[in-house]
């Protein structure tokens, strides 16, 4: 009978399929419609051909008036097993530019920074001290004004600059806007950066973690009790991670815990002696606010930046490593970094025990300025889940408690978890874990819609979402998946989650959070497109730099960003909106050039649209985006 059962739901999807034969493409109107021959002839010819006359060319045949014998078109070579499977999916072995080399002579820093003292290394160093050798080798410039300059009363790069010469006199001295420069004194424009001695006290295991030490310590001769319990007992080790005495340390033995992390050093004031209780911990009001999703690789600063232009509320960092923060990885620590236009910014750990959290919370307590700290137990690559860290956590309940437990222990802020709906497809696990979550300590849980299992082969489970917002409470629960319109998120809403958390929405539209808040749809034009990435060029080059390994760093995020920016299509050429992020867009001409432009989903289209605000690529030049079925014709 199942099987039976099995073969019907199969048919039913084929004759689904048949009926429908462009399901899951979106709909756009016929006048816009051309094909991929077309498109991509309309593209490189920098829009000098006309569109109509290429559709029209792409139906000649022999019967047709045409000047000219078309000739067929060249096969495709056959690929095999290997190459088929190289050429799909997640490009893990991609090349990676060393932006040291983009440079054949780079100029010493004493020479950059305008030292006053003579460079360090004298006759060793390696770098060139002859300004004007230097500057005869340079590539061009790419504009007239840097950012920078105009904006800071300053840049720091000096003559390495790629638009230096808006400040460099006859002398290659680098000008300085001196009332500009009075202006920024005091402003603080970016914080959370990683202290020199800092850095050298992780490097060499010096740093004291006082607190997080006194709870592991607990935490152990806690476990060592239990343990030792189920050994006399004859407790097989099935049982372990399910029985009450092998939870994390509750009650009083919580307290005690948090009793051995007082210090009584000098006088003895109030707070010494009257303990910190957890409701009096610093709070956040998340409900009804609009959060921007942690985002790996395209989650960078300019990119938070633009998203706070256009109406988010909350922002956090990308998802960063507890044990190489713990190391003082600076790679590692610039995720952390926090623009001032970010009012309630958080960061996201991933790892996957106790100790190595617990520590990392302790140490960004101390250090650095967010409003929340957020664990990761939604990531599903392979790379974190084979150590037991981003999905395993949900399967690890102990490690987990132990975790939250620890980091809520430490901190002064309140820690939030995103979680996914479970590791296998059909096992959900979410609604067990968001009443413990809320006894552990947790002050906010964000679930997305999908399982590991799933990625995003299907739509998020909001039925699902609904009925975890309802065993959370009074504890606040954000939805996650799928949303793409101001109609999306009132139906998420609807669901009765506190707030939503918006990811790939926003990196196809970073004007989405706008849309949601004015409820309506933007037609928005590709010259209000391009200024957004007019902006993030900008805030690029504030950021990473506006010499050349800036500029080539600026690009790369920019690109990256470009895959998702392709799916995007206007409001004006759709049959009918909302647009839908899992229906992918058909080759179509849009109602100028840079609308066209900006719908190609090749690699070649997204560089020339780069080189329109970064200028010209370096020689040796490559980029493949993270996905390879985005960077083909």
């Amino acid at each position: 009978m199942a099987e039976e059962g099995d073969r019907s739901n199969e048919s039913v999807r084929k004759e689904a399929v048949a009926a429908n034969p462009d399901r899951g493409v979106a709909a756009i109107k016929p006048q816009f419609l051309t094909t991929k021959d077309a498109f991509h002839a309309y593209v490189d010819a920098d829009g000098k051909e006309n569109p109509e006359e290429s559709v029209a060319s792409e139906h000649c045949n022999d019967n047709d008036d045409c000047n000219y014998a078309a000739e067929p078109p060249e096969k495709k070579a056959k690929l095999d097993e290997e190459d088929k499977k190289r050429a799909r999916g997640q490009n893990k072995s991609r090349p990676h530019v060393k932006y040291h080399q983009l440079e054949q002579n780079r100029l010493c820093p004493s020479i950059v920074q305008e030292c006053a003292s003579r460079c360090f290394y004298g006759n060793k160093c390696k770098f060139l001290h002859d300004p004007e050798k230097y500057m005869s080798g340079k590539l061009e410039d790419i504009g007239p004004k840097c950012y920078l300059y105009e904006n800071l009363g300053k840049c720091i790069y000096g003559i390495s600059c790629r638009f230096a010469k808006s400040h460099l006199d006859d002398g290659y001295k680098n000008l300085i806007n001196e009332e500009l420069v009075k202006q920024q004194e005091g402003k603080v424009l970016v914080r959370n950066s990683l202290d020199k001695n800092l850095q050298a006290q992780l490097r060499k295991k010096k740093y004291c973690f006082e607190k997080s030490m006194k709870y592991l310590k607990h935490l152990y001769e806690y476990r060592k009790k239990s343990w030792n319990k189920e050994k006399k007992a004859g407790v097989k080790g099935e049982s372990q991670g399910n029985t009450r005495e092998d939870a994390a340390p509750r009650g009083e033995e919580a307290e005690t815990a948090q009793e051995a992390t007082l210090v009584t050093m000098g006088a003895i004031t109030d707070e010494d002696v009257i303990k910190l209780r957890p409701c009096e911990k610093r709070t956040i009001d998340f409900r009804g606010k609009l959060y921007l999703a942690p985002l790996t690789t395209c989650g960078n600063l300019p990119f938070r930046r633009i998203c706070k232009q256009y109406g988010a509320d909350i922002t956090c960092g990308e998802m960063a490593m507890c044990t190489s923060l713990l190391q003082g990885f600076s790679s590692e620590w610039a995720l952390l970094k926090r623009h001032h236009s970010e009012d309630l910014f958080g960061v996201q750990l991933e790892g996957a025990f106790p100790d190595t959290m617990t520590k990392c919370a302790e140490l960004l307590n101390k250090t650095i300025d967010v409003d929340f700290v957020d664990i990761n137990v939604g990531c599903p690559i392979d790379l974190v889940y084979n150590k037991g860290g981003g999905c395993a956590l949900m399967t690890r309940t102990t490690k987990f408690e132990d975790i939250v437990r620890g980091m809520n222990l430490v901190l002064d802020v309140p820690l939030t978890v995103k979680i996914r709906t479970g590791v296998q497809e059909k096992n959900n696990l979410a609604h067990k874990l968001i009443p413990e979550l809320r006894d552990w300590g947790a002050s906010l849980v964000t679930l997305h819609g999908r399982s590991r299992e799933q990625r995003y082969t299907k739509l998020a489970d909001w039925e699902y979402i609904k009925q975890c917002a309802k065993l959370a409470d009074p504890m606040p629960l954000f939805g996650n998946g799928d949303i793409c319109s101001f109609e999306d998120a009132n139906r998420a809403l609807e669901t009765g989650v506190s707030g939503i958390m918006v990811a790939r929405g926003a990196l196809v539209k970073p004007w989405l959070f706008t849309e949601i808040k004015e409820q309506r749809h933007w037609d928005i034009s590709s010259s209000e497109r391009f200024d957004i990435l007019r902006d993030f060029t900008n805030y690029g080059l504030e950021h990473w730099g506006s010499d050349t390994q800036g500029v080539e760093r600026t690009r790369r995020f920019m690109l990256e960003w470009q895959s998702f920016l392709c799916r995007y299509i206007p409001v004006g050429l759709l049959e009918h909106v909302p647009q839908k992020l899992n229906e992918r867009p058909p080759y179509y001409m849009g109602r100028d050039y840079m609308e066209t432009l900006m719908a190609s989903q090749n690699v070649g289209d997204w560089i020339k649209i780069s080189e329109m605000l970064l200028g010209p690529v370096p020689p040796n030049f490559t980029f493949l985006p993270k996905h390879k079925a985005n960077s083909y014709k």
